[in-house]
């Protein structure tokens, strides 16, 4: 039975993936500036990091509709999907940290205003992350092969079908038979998010080697995850296929779109900000607008944003678009009465600057597009700017004395309390 604790797991992250998490596109070479950051950022965790992985071996049961892991049932029907497809018989459990005086340092970059140095360093932890995971999977293979099986690619709480409620069942599974104690704490916050943050969690599945075994190893989870906004993807889509959404061009200088005296009216009507039980703040705008045909026929459509910590800047954690309650007024939009199902998944679909901080939607270059209603995507993109900028506005103005108000400056950037405004 497989248990493993390791200390000094490979943690080597090819110059790609790291580039890839930077969000520059592929075969992008860094030069000056970023790669002065990005060598910074190696040798600070080549130096100072602690990363570890656990691995333990687990029983499987598919009998009925529920999927059974050492006794412990998951509803998710696409994690069961994920592992039958593969032919798995057995699974292991997997919890892959990067360290959490990684997470530490970053947050001490920021609060003394370095945000390109936690951002080069926070995107290297993920890194770390990922590059774990993918060499458990061969350590896997390894320690399986006396058995004649193999590793069948990671799922994790999270990705597509499989809730990250499930976060901390999963955690408990892992940690109730472990023969090793952990060399840190992990906390799974009520959200589901785990702290530190830098941390995954998942299961791979263990399977013959078969030829269902080996194309379930050439998958990526990304293959069974439909979120289109991700920047950071690296295979299209099985269900969907289409190319990843290009991150947007940043402007010179962060500026809003929209005036300020019409800012501090959207934030003072149209903007409601709420406190989460598990410390997350969220957002919801109100946009009222009219069809462009149809007699125009008036709509509204509630903009709902989840944001983290303000101390990291409240970085988008989750966001979605959707008709306010009662409304009708979107079924007389032409795309809707043309194709009605494509039309509300695209708006579903749509996540911009998700997983970045609030503060870049001042620097997200988009068309203008002031059409009422919700038809073409740049017409989306608009409405998504809008909504953004009075969020942001809104979080500014609700802190007094944090933010001034220049009626002569009415696309002036005004920061959010904590967002440092130099580089170094």
């Amino acid at each position: 039975m497989i248990d493993e604790l390791d200390l000094r797991p490979d943690s080597t992250v090819e110059e790609a993936e790291y580039v890839r998490l930077l969000g520059y596109p592929r075969g992008h070479v860094l030069t000056d500036r970023a790669r002065e950051l990005a060598g910074w950022g190696r040798q600070w965790f080549a130096d100072h990091g602690r990363p570890w992985v656990y691995l333990r071996e687990a029983s499987l049961d598919y009998a009925g509709d529920v999927l059974r892991i050492d006794g412990c049932e998951f509803q998710s029907r696409q994690l069961r999907e994920h592992l039958s497809r593969a032919g798995a018989t057995r699974v292991v459990l997997v919890a892959a940290c990067a360290g959490g005086n990684c997470e530490d340092q970053a947050r001490q970059l920021w609060e003394a205003a370095k945000p390109d140095e936690y951002f080069f360093l926070e995107m290297f932890g993920s890194a770390v992350v990922e590059r774990m995971v993918a060499t458990a999977s061969g350590r896997i293979c390894e320690l399986a092969d006396r058995d004649g099986l193999m590793a069948v690619p990671h799922y994790s709480p999270g990705y597509s079908g499989w809730d990250v409620s499930d976060q901390a069942r999963l955690f408990e599974l892992i940690t109730r038979g472990a023969q090793r104690a952990f060399p840190e704490p992990i906390e799974v916050m009520a959200s589901g998010m785990l702290r530190p943050k830098k941390a995954l969690l998942g299961v791979f599945g263990l399977a013959p080697k078969s030829a269902a075994g080996r194309d379930a190893l050439r998958a990526s989870p990304c293959a069974n995850c439909a979120l289109a906004s991700c920047r950071f993807r690296r295979a299209s889509y099985r269900h969907a296929p289409a190319p990843a959404v290009a991150a947007a061009p940043a402007q010179p200088a962060g500026r809003y779109t929209v005036n300020a005296r019409a800012l501090a009216k959207w934030a003072r009507e149209r903007v409601r900000l709420e406190r989460d039980g598990d410390g997350t703040l969220r957002a919801t705008f109100r946009y009222d607008g009219t069809t462009c045909s149809n007699m125009g026929r008036p709509l509204a459509f509630d903009y709902t944003v989840t944001l983290g910590d303000e101390g990291e800047g409240y970085p988008i954690r989750s966001s979605e678009c959707r008709p306010a309650p009662g409304d009708e007024g979107y079924e007389h939009m032409c795309a809707y009465q043309r194709d009605a199902g494509s039309l509300m998944r695209a708006i579903a679909s749509e996540q911009p600057l998700l997983g970045r901080p609030l503060d870049e939607v001042l620097t997200w270059t988009r068309d203008s597009a002031p059409a009422g209603c919700h038809c073409e995507a740049v017409s989306r993109a608009h409405k998504w700017g809008l909504a953004l900028e009075a969020i942001h506005f809104a979080l500014g103005i609700r802190r007094k004395g944090t933010t001034e108000f220049h009626e002569s400056e009415p696309t002036a950037h005004h920061a959010l309390p904590t967002t440092p405004t130099n580089s170094s």
